[in-house]
């Protein structure tokens, strides 16, 4: 399951899908609750779009916007039935996530190590997604939901997941994840089809992505940089032993 990929910077959505960036910088690596860029179909003009969004769906319904930091990820053979899915995916709210590389944990050494997860030829990765819109309630930093959302000022928020299937037995993808569990992957759009996939039915989505072709991709340990440990506080003077009593 990916929860931490490089989102792709705006002059590669212009050289490599056509589309120009929202004008809004975002994180160079991103977690659940972060913005990061999704191409859609705009639902006022109708044409593909670039818009900002939050990683990790949070569905229309719901009260506190919390959702994504469980919703981030939706396996394609459930997501028509998930409550936090299902309407997205009925609606046929599908999307792009275009992303540089992608995260996996890889344990050959006995341990998680991070590895980074590209396409060899350097181009972007076409992910499969899906969004949805969310009403926020409040204002300003009282709002709830992700703290980076606070920085915008429409009140829906765009929210997003990456489809993802069984990998199994996929000669890169099988490598990654904890021992006895499941392998996945995320699921990638080809180029030709990125039109179709955004205002695909729900029925015929599903014939539409893959996991990524084995000999596209490019790996690479790539640990996180240890985490730098608080230093101390300064040394506080020694109080000063008081002298002996004089004499009244």
């Amino acid at each position: 399951m990916c929860t931490n990929y490089v989102p792709s910077r705006g002059e590669r959505l212009l050289e490599h899908f056509r589309l120009t960036d929202p004008g809004f910088a975002w994180r160079d690596e991103v977690f659940p609750g972060h913005l990061a860029p999704i191409i859609r179909v705009s639902p006022l003009t109708g044409e593909a779009e670039v818009t900002v969004a939050c990683f990790g769906l949070i569905p229309f319904w719901s009260k506190d916007g919390r959702n994504y930091r469980h919703c981030y990820n939706a396996r394609s053979e459930t997501v028509a039935e998930k409550p936090s899915f299902r309407q997205a995916w009925k609606r046929g709210q599908f999307c792009i996530v275009p992303a540089d590389a992608f995260f996996e944990p890889n344990y050959e050494s006995g341990r998680p190590v991070r590895w980074r997860i590209e396409r060899a030829d350097g181009r972007p990765l076409a992910l499969a997604g899906i969004w949805d819109a969310w009403r926020r309630p409040g204002w300003g930093d009282a709002r709830p939901g992700p703290a980076d959302a606070a920085q915008l000022e429409d009140d829906w928020l765009i929210s997003f997941s990456m489809l993802t299937v069984n990998a199994d037995r996929h000669p890169v993808m099988s490598a990654f994840h904890a021992p006895g569990d499941e392998k996945r992957s995320v699921a990638t759009i080809a180029n030709e089809a990125i039109g179709r996939w955004l205002s695909a039915r729900p029925e015929d989505a599903p014939a539409m992505f893959s996991a990524p072709a084995p000999q596209t991709l490019s790996t690479r340990a790539a640990p996180l940089p240890p985490r730098r440990a608080k230093s101390p506080p300064p040394p506080q003077p020694r109080p000063k032993k008081a002298g002996p009593a004089t004499p009244d």
